[in-house]
């Protein structure tokens, strides 16, 4: 497969089929044991991310007061219930993302933004630093209206300071949230099993300012 492949979406035509069967999700989060899978708190909200490899990327969001829960997983594909390595393969169309279960009565959504724009480089298409391929494009979908707004205005407002300090377009796709297919067990809380395996994130060290936006 060529590289060039692996850096465009596949039709759905083209994707490859996937199964029935779900892959087995563990009972419990490895670092804090709240559940991985709902139902969750009713008071509970969700955010799904996509910021390269996302090993390092739930890290982020655990670490987080107010994130009840982190899993990793794959979204925004064609394929049902794909394994990592058919993601990997570019034949699935979905990237790597977080699932962030947060109470808004602790933290925003606002503030999980600042963490998502900061914590990566959303200007680089179908990469991330080193990671190439269509798995680690950023991605931000968003669950309800007032989630879109806050969004769409705070990748506005991260666009012209990235602008400012020299940085191109972000390529950051802003979608409503399709379902989350939860990634193998071995790759949940990953960082937490393996201190010191690979965390591909890295930021552009420009700054997000959420303070403008409304809440949510």
């Amino acid at each position: 497969m060529t590289l060039e492949y692996k850096l465009r979406l596949p039709l759905e035509s083209e994707a490859l089929p996937g199964r029935a069967e779900a892959v087995p999700v563990p009972p419990s989060h490895f670092v804090h044991g709240r559940p991985l899978e709902p139902p969750f708190p009713q008071q509970m909200e969700l955010l799904v991310v996509g910021m390269g490899c996302f090993w390092g990327a739930e890290r982020l969001f655990w670490q987080i007061d107010g994130v009840y829960t982190t899993a990793v997983g794959y979204a925004g594909g064609h394929t049902q219930n794909p394994t990592y390595e058919e993601v990997c393969s570019g034949l699935t169309g979905h990237t790597e993302v977080v699932l962030a279960v947060y109470d808004p009565t602790v933290v925003t959504y606002s503030a999980l933004l600042k963490v998502f724009w900061e914590g990566h480089d959303p200007t680089q298409g179908m990469r991330q630093g080193n990671d190439l391929g269509t798995q680690y494009r950023s991605a931000l979908y968003f669950h309800d209206d007032e989630q879109v707004d806050v969004a769409s205005c705070s990748r506005d407002e991260y666009q012209r300071r990235l602008h400012g300090a020299g940085f191109g377009d972000i390529s950051t796709e802003i979608l409503k949230a399709p379902r989350f297919f939860y990634a193998e067990h071995y790759h949940q809380q990953y960082l937490a099993k393996v201190p010191g395996g690979y965390c591909g994130l890295g930021g552009t060290g420009v700054t997000c300012g959420v303070e403008p936006l409304v809440r949510a």
